[in-house]
């Protein structure tokens, strides 16, 4: 029997809930993998906020659903096997927290599981502007072979919606986990030119 790949899909307080959930979209319409979720309390402040959406929809996204104060989850410990963790959105808090290896809650120790494990752990961090503190946690996070991957839209695909530049960094994420979903963005192949 095959089994599922199982990708840690983690939503915190910052702005850009839409990420997570958009995520959570796509890898419900694919066989092949098994989502596992945990949403912060302000996670889910901003959910209803920005999107009006409840915690039982985004729970319905999800095959699994974790508690972010519940350290005894499988994806707690590194034994669960998995492909990895992307935070989306990413607080500077956990940004922070993950950066030192301080596991309060399961979404920091989920992504601290997938750093010692060496599997892939990807944050979307959201704030602007930085400061010292939050370059200097994303080069801690970069240097202990994390991804830092801030919401930024590519220009040159000239999106013309938000759910377009949403679409475009979710699959660009996806797709370094290996999940390959069409149409989603178009990859840059140059520019065709005379010369």
């Amino acid at each position: 029997m095959k089994h599922k790949k199982r990708l840690v899909i983690a939503m915190t307080g910052a702005t850009g809930a839409i990420y997570g959930v958009r995520m959570l979209q796509i890898l419900r319409r694919e066989p092949d993998w098994e989502s596992h979720l945990v949403i912060s309390s302000a996670g889910l402040v901003n959910l209803k906020y920005e999107l009006d959406m409840e915690r039982s929809a985004l729970q319905a996204l999800a095959d699994v659903c974790h508690g972010v104060n519940d350290i005894a989850a499988a994806i707690a410990s590194g034994s669960f096997k998995t492909e990895g963790i992307v935070v989306a959105p990413c607080s500077m808090k956990t940004l922070a927290a993950v950066a030192h290896g301080f596991g309060d809650n399961l979404i920091s120790r989920a992504a601290d599981v997938a750093l010692k494990e060496r599997r892939k752990t990807v944050l979307m961090p959201r704030e602007t502007p930085l400061n010292l503190a939050h370059i200097r946690n994303m080069a801690a996070v970069t240097e202990m072979g994390g991804i830092i991957y801030p919401p930024m839209p590519a220009f040159y695909n000239r999106n013309d919606s938000v759910k377009a530049m949403v679409d475009e960094g979710v699959g660009r994420i996806l797709d370094m986990f290996g999940v390959e979903v069409e149409g989603l963005y178009q990859p840059w192949t140059g520019l065709n030119s005379d010369e």
